[in-house]
């Protein structure tokens, strides 16, 4: 038998930790990372086109021009959506994910995590986007990994969330990239 190598092939693959009030899409393969409380995560794919992005938010709505940032729902989801479709993607091929939004019952904050599922809810029927699917409420916190090229979505539900799950500060937040075969 001769000696035969196979090529393998290098996929570059972008990670992403997504903080609070942040959205990101790109066109290229992302894995995006969330850690979710009572916040809310959704993510939004053009089915034709193959790719997407996600955004995280605190609150459910902002009422005031000051306070429009994607900290807020409405804003967050209103702003992923019109980066989206700025990027090509097409009202009629979209679809929405939306994560998160547990109740602390150590916390009145007044079902914070309920309002915020249902801001998205309201935003992406107000955009004409629907809803593939939700991965929301309980008392369980969530990390969220979700994929922008295949809209594929991991979720592990976490009874407590512990601070290195969080972004802390002085990281660095550049893409990185991972190299896979």
């Amino acid at each position: 038998m001769s000696d035969k190598r196979r090529e393998s092939s290098q996929i570059e693959i972008y990670e992403y930790f997504l903080k609070p009030g942040y959205l990101l899409a790109n066109r290229e393969d992302t894995v995006v990372r969330a850690v979710l409380g009572n916040c809310v995560a959704v993510s939004m794919f053009d089915r034709e086109s193959r790719f997407g992005g996600m955004n995280h938010f605190l609150f459910p709505e902002s009422r005031h021009r000051r306070d429009a940032t994607a900290q807020y729902g409405n804003i967050a989801v209103h702003a992923l959506y019109r980066l989206l479709i700025n990027m090509g993607a097409q009202t009629s091929s979209l679809e929405a994910q939306i994560f998160g939004g547990s109740i602390n019952r150590n916390l009145d904050d007044g079902d914070l995590g309920k309002r915020n599922a249902e801001a998205a809810r309201k935003m992406l029927r107000k955009i004409g986007v629907r809803v593939a699917s939700e991965d929301v409420g309980g008392t369980r916190g969530r990390k969220v990994i979700y994929h922008t090229g295949s809209n594929e979505t991991i979720v592990y539900k976490v009874d407590n969330i512990r601070d290195s799950d969080w972004f802390l500060p002085g990281q660095d937040i550049r893409f990185s990239k991972t190299a896979s075969r």
